[in-house]
């Protein structure tokens, strides 16, 4: 439901170039444009008409001096600062416009026809004129050389099943007789073929496609090849098929154009080489030829390049076709006609690869055009009229309007087609709100027609129905009929080189008066041209559109919009600054858009949208660009914004988070819709509402509450936004539009309750007149019904899960403290009724309480079977009592803990006793802590109370916090202690005053303590920092293997005397530990390798032995047992197979256990393989711990001359770490870890494929519940642990 809108065009022609274009190409300076002749390369600015640069090949002697030379490829390449062109005689060459110097990279001496480099430029593909391809590196450094005419089909090729014959398969509408029809003969190309190779990209570079003529068929052929010039596939014989080639950068399709016997078509083949889909050109057979085909960069239009073929003495018209898809309809969506002049033929056109709906186009004339486009959907701007949600969609010659006040009818269909004789290119729907489905139409030719409903009995031939219409059904929708046809004359004579496209925004201000932009003398201006029609002239069938004024703007136009309501007209520069125009004024003039603050308006970004409406009474410009973001004036409100669409006070959004909001612009402000767009509203509110996603505002249905949305595959769907249905039922009812009202209520399952509440007293005065408009028995008693509507709210209240019981009954209490009751309302009696028959009266008596409510209490308790001796004397105690200890009394009594202490909390200091019972009793300290300041006794009486509690459950880190915050720090310092936490022990003895002997006594008994933990070093800070027992202190180092930390305090205290006495036999003690340590691992580590290879081996012969063994009577063999190590058939029901499944049924306690004792080392015992695996993983792991402390140890050693014993140490670690390394892949081997990735036995295994393991002798890993044994162990050779002196 979208045409593509002429943002901005633009155009330059260099007066100064000589020879003619033949190619060109985009720079990477933004509007630097570089042109190929046939003497050298140009390149032209983005201002003026002069050439900037250029560099002459003729004189360097690549291209001939009488211009017989042809340039076939222009490539700008930023990286290098220069710019790859090819020549026809086959050089390729390097040209440095900035210096003028050429560079000849290469050369081929066939020529070349064509040259492609690849999105990326990682790669250029040459085509020479001996028929081959040459693929190259950015380096010009040859790759491949390949023949274009191969006789295999390529990698891709397709496999022949064999299934049936074709005269058995099935043919379709056809019928059989198609098995034996004969394969039509394939035509040769065109004579209008050129016969170069054509190459086209794919998107991602990853694959080119090249067609060329067949040389023995003399038909085009489109070959598919990979980066390494590899053939993936061929296309299938295509009898008419043409030159134009081009590869969607998406990558699902190739587009061609093929000839047919009847008509011209654009069709499209997959990487295959088959075709997938076509479409027809609008023209007869033989009356065009395609010259090129282009994707723009996101894949969604496809730009067709056509010349006229059966023209006489003089040059063929050229056209440019943009067309578009949705809903598998091809639209032909904008046609740029440039005429016959020899200026005016077109040399080459390019998509942009920044901006994907640029379009530029180079003339033969030096004239260089560019387009900008972009989506916009054109649709009927009034409020009020019956053909306000008119939208219109432009395809070729036709206009398809779809009537959505009477139907919505999906496209590509439509309520009617208007017919014209050229294509269109623009649509307008007048602005005035009484005639807003008259609608204007701007062709190619620069005509404007004009449809108008009403004024004509006569149906126009050129409008027909589309899809509303039917065999022998009269169609209900008005349609309208041709009241005008005007030429737009702007100026300019006809030898004047053409710019296709020079008017655009054209607005229908008012009968026979419209607006449109066009190009300014220069290409950074544009003027408003403001047309009117003179008198009509007797007999005239075409008026012309006079120029009544034209207002020159300094800047390009690239927006335009007008209000509906306010007639105001605004536009906005490409500078982004906002201009409003005065149309109705007696001089009509431009001036800035001024906020109600004062200031001048712009946008921070270019909008491609923009709307005019009402903020709070303000007038205000409403923009989004094509990156989301959504302005009103200059502020930003929101960047998630994919579509937008103004409807009286209201104002709808569409969001990438796939909702659908709507705001009242009524009494609001700028900076509260920031808010509330910025705001995460809930899904149930009446502002948002999901949709699918990609969803894109079309039109909203005035007067009535559809939106129409369209999806991205093209189709649409309505919804009904709540706050848009709202406000209609609103305007209803206040016109006393009962049945309308009724009739939206009911089929959109709005409470009925709305028809009397919305005003009670107006309802009741016309309620007679409510009557007659229902009119209908079942429609009165449903409203009726629906008065009642509290039971139903009650009924979803007990339903939930878990119920919510409480609110409803606060539902009765508040019916029962009604005010101003209501005769007709659910009265609070009825209501506990109904409630009680829904829920256990017992269970709603307790439920009752909990509201305080002692009259709700007792009239749940008459309906129950509770005797009045019982509740009575409890209810009146209660009564007796002060409100808060009354409601803790209640509380406590139905077990709500929280409530009841926030209630005792409210009761003085005299009930804390009472309150801090109950928080011990119920352990609802955090709660507790959070009724009382922290500054008050109370606080403090429950934080002792609480540290007492975490310290029972032994969490004394938590219990000294608390003791802390609370200030009690004597029993805060005895949790530290407790926790091991010697440095906040140490702030809290701070806080209690202590002395330094007190302080030293205190790090004293926490470094014993430390000492028993292991943690020497802490130990050692305490004795050091605080009792001054530097020896000692020593001595912890070390006895904790700290050599280099206790040197350092050795030398720090001057107790070198400690390094004879003390620290040189520790470190010679150390080293035989170490030596015992590694001596006692490698035994270990050899035995138990020694072993694993024993059982395994044992295990492959069981398995073997196992292959011929069958059982017809015992299907299930132990072979599928995951309890064995090793499995034989003496031991299929081997004791251990039974004790597992006893161990599965013991206890928990017992369970837990076996699992300890699962993996035991006794030989023969289950998991005896698993047991081995995982002390072998522990050896290496144990060797390699000790890595790092053995480093250290070997520098004390070196240092203090025991070279010899450090030696021996070294060597004695590096065996026990060779032994394992090379012992890990035979340990761990590839299988065992295959095997724990993909395990025999398992959820996904099958029994074919368990035998097959055992037929390829794979072993069978148990089930283990510990996958990380079947993972080798890491050892970490980035440790450079070795001394190289003791090497």
């Amino acid at each position: 439901m979208r045409n593509l809108r002429l943002l901005r065009s633009g155009g330059r022609r260099a007066a100064t170039a000589t020879g003619t274009p033949r190619c060109f190409c985009l720079s990477a300076e933004a509007g630097t444009v570089l042109v190929g002749s046939q003497y050298g390369l140009v390149e032209l600015g983005p201002a003026g008409d002069s050439v900037t640069r250029e560099v002459s090949l003729a004189a360097e002697g690549f291209l001939p001096e009488d211009g017989s030379g042809c340039i076939v490829g222009v490539e700008d390449i930023p990286e290098q600062e220069c710019v790859c062109v090819a020549t026809a005689a086959g050089d390729i060459l390097l040209c440095n416009l900035g210096t003028k110097q050429v560079e000849c990279v290469g050369s081929v001496d066939s020529g070349l026809s064509t040259m492609s480099w690849s999105p990326d430029q990682e790669l250029v593909l040459l085509a020479t004129g001996q028929q081959t391809l040459i693929m190259m590196t950015r380096d010009f450094e040859p790759i491949t050389e390949k023949q274009i005419h191969q006789d295999e089909f390529g990698e891709g090729k397709f496999v022949a099943l064999g299934w049936g014959k074709k005269e058995t398969q099935f043919h379709g509408s056809e019928g059989k007789q198609a098995a034996h029809r004969k394969q039509t003969e394939v035509l040769p190309a065109s004579a209008w073929d050129d016969g170069r190779p054509r190459v086209t990209w794919r998107g991602d570079g990853q694959f080119v496609a090249v067609s060329a003529i067949c040389p023995e068929t003399g038909c085009r052929k489109v070959r598919v090849w990979n980066r390494e010039l590899v053939l993936q596939s061929t296309s299938e014989p295509i009898s008419g098929l043409e030159q134009a080639l081009s590869w969607k950068p998406s990558g699902n399709l190739i587009a061609s154009t093929q000839e047919k016997p009847n008509r011209h078509d654009i069709v499209f083949l997959e990487k295959n080489g088959l075709l997938h889909g076509e479409f027809t050109l609008p023209f007869q057979k033989g009356q065009v030829k395609v010259n090129e085909l282009l994707w723009n960069a996101d894949s969604t239009v496809l730009a067709v390049w056509l010349e006229d073929l059966k023209v006489e003495n003089s040059n063929p018209d050229s056209y440019v076709q943009l067309w578009t898809t949705g809903n598998y309809h091809w639209y032909l969506k904008q046609s740029l006609h440039f005429g016959s002049l020899e200026e005016n033929q077109l040399v080459s056109l390019l998509w942009d690869r920044e901006y994907p709906y640029r379009l530029h186009v180079l003339c033969q004339g030096w004239q260089y055009l560019s387009y900008d486009w972009h989506w916009t959907t054109d649709h009927g701007m009034g409020e009020s009229s019956q053909h306000a949600a008119n939208v219109a969609v432009i395809d070729g010659d036709k206009v398809l309007v779809t009537a959505f006040q009477h139907a919505v009818v999906p496209p590509p269909m439509c309520t009617y087609e208007v017919q014209l004789q050229q294509a269109v290119n623009q649509v307008a729907f007048h602005t005035d709100p009484k005639h807003s489905g008259d609608m204007a139409v701007l062709d190619a030719d620069n005509k404007i027609y004009v449809y108008r409903y009403g004024q004509s009995t006569v149906n126009d031939p050129t409008v027909r129905f589309g899809a509303v219409s039917g065999n022998g059904f009269k169609a209900a929708v008005e349609t309208p009929h041709l009241d005008k046809t005007y030429r737009v004359d702007v100026g300019g004579d006809n030898g004047e080189v053409l710019n296709p496209l020079g008017l655009r925004f054209l607005t229908w201000l008012q009968d026979d008066s419209f607006l449109v932009v066009g190009q300014g003398r220069h290409a950074s201006q544009s003027v408003l041209h403001h047309l009117t029609a003179p008198s009509h002239k007797a007999g005239a069938e075409e008026k012309h559109l006079s120029l009544w004024l034209s207002v020159p703007v300094d800047g390009e136009v690239v927006s335009l919009c007008c209000s509906p309501v306010t007639r105001t007209v605004a536009l906005q520069l490409a500078d982004r600054q906002i201009l409003k125009y005065r149309w109705e004024a007696s001089s009509p003039a431009l001036e800035p858009w001024w906020t109600g603050s004062g200031s001048v308006v712009h946008f921070p970004y270019p909008c491609v949208q923009t709307s005019i409406t009402r903020i709070n009474g303000e007038e205000v410009i409403l923009g989004l660009t094509d990156r989301c973001r959504f302005f009103v004036n200059d502020l930003e409100v929101a960047s998630n914004i994919t579509s937008f669409a103004t409807y009286n006070e209201f104002l709808l959004v569409t969001t990438n988070s796939h909702t659908c909001q709507c705001f009242c612009l009524k009494n609001t402000s700028v900076k509260a819709l920031q808010a509330a767009l910025s705001s995460c509203a809930a899904p149930s509110s009446e502002t948002l509402r999901k949709v699918e996603r990609g969803s894109r505002i079309v039109t909203v249905v005035p007067q009535d509450t559809k939106v129409v949305l369209q999806m991205p595959r093209g189709n649409l769907e309505t919804i009904h936004h709540r706050a848009l249905v709202l406000a209609q039922i609103r305007k209803w009812l206040d016109r006393l539009m009962f049945r309308e009202a009724f009739q939206c209520m009911r089929k959109l399952r709005i409470n009925l309750n709305l028809l009397y509440d919305h005003n009670p007293k107006v309802f009741l005065e016309n309620a007679e007149t409510f009557i007659r408009q229902i009119d209908s028995v079942n429609y009165i008693n449903l409203f009726f019904t629906e008065l009642k509507y509290c039971l139903s709210i009650l009924t979803a209240y007990v339903k939930k899960s878990p119920p919510e019981l409480e609110v409803a009954l606060q539902k009765v209490h508040d019916l029962r403290e009604s005010i101003t009751p209501d005769g007709k309302a659910v009265s609070a009696e009825e209501a506990l009724k109904y409630l009680l028959f829904l829920v256990d009266v017992n269970e709603l008596y307790n439920y009752s309480l909990g509201t305080y409510d002692f009259d709700l209490v007792i009239m749940v308790a008459e309906k129950s079977q509770k005797d009045p001796k019982e509740y009575l004397p409890f209810l009146n105690t209660l009564r007796k009592m002060e409100t808060n200890y009354q409601r803790y009394t209640i509380d406590r009594h139905l077990k709500r803990y929280t409530k009841a202490l926030g209630h005792l909390s409210k009761c003085g200091p005299e009930h804390f006793s009472e309150f801090l019972n109950l928080v011990k009793d119920q352990n609802q300290y955090c709660e507790a802590l959070k009724l009382y300041p922290s500054s008050t006794q109370e606080y403090k009486d429950i934080s002792d109370a609480y540290g007492e509690y975490l310290i029972q459950k032994q969490l004394y880190e938590q219990a000294a916090l608390i003791f802390a915050r609370a200030g009690i720090f004597a029993k805060a310092l005895d949790a530290f202690q407790s926790s091991g936490n010697w440095q906040q022990a140490l702030c809290v003895a701070s806080h209690l005053g202590y002395t330094k002997d007190k302080l030293s006594s205190l790090a004293g008994s926490m470094a014993g303590k430390l000492v028993e933990q292991r943690k020497h070093a802490e130990a050692a800070i305490l004795l050091e920092q605080y009792t001054q027992d530097y020896e000692e202190a020593v001595l912890l180092l070390l006895e904790g293997a700290l050599w280099e930390e206790a040197l350092r305090m050795i030398h720090k205290y001057g107790r070198l005397d400690i390094v004879e006495t003390n620290f040189k036999p520790a470190i010679l003690e150390a080293q035989k530990s170490q030596l015992i340590f590694l001596d006692s691992q490698k035994t270990a580590f050899l035995r138990h390798k020694s072993r694993l290879q024993v059982v395994r081996e044992l295990k492959e012969k069981a398995c073997e032995s196992l292959q011929d063994y069958e059982t017809p009577n015992c299907p299930e063999l132990e072979i599928f047992s995951e309890t064995s190590s090793v499995v034989t058939a003496s031991d299929m029901n081997s004791k251990y197979s039974h004790s597992n499944s006893r161990i599965s049924a013991r206890s928990s306690k017992n369970r837990r256990k076996a699992e300890r004792k699962r993996y035991s080392l006794k030989e023969g015992s289950p998991f005896e393989d698993m047991a081995l695996l995982e002390v072998l993983g522990e050896s290496v792991r144990a060797v390699e711990t000790v890595k790092g402390d053995i480093h250290i140890l070997l520098k004390q050693l070196v240092l203090f001359g025991y070279d010899e014993q450090a030696r021996v140490l070294q060597q004695g670690l590096n065996e026990v770490l060779q032994l394992m390394e090379t012992s890990i892949p035979e340990i761990w081997t590839p299988d065992l870890h295959q095997s724990s990735v993909n395990p025999v036995l398992g959820p996904n295994s099958t029994a074919n494929s368990i035998m097959a393991a055992y037929q390829q002798k794979r072993m069978v890993i148990p089930g283990v519940q510990d996958p990380e044994l079947l993972i080798p162990p890491k050892l970490n050779k980035n440790l450079q642990w070795k001394l190289h002196l003791l090497q």
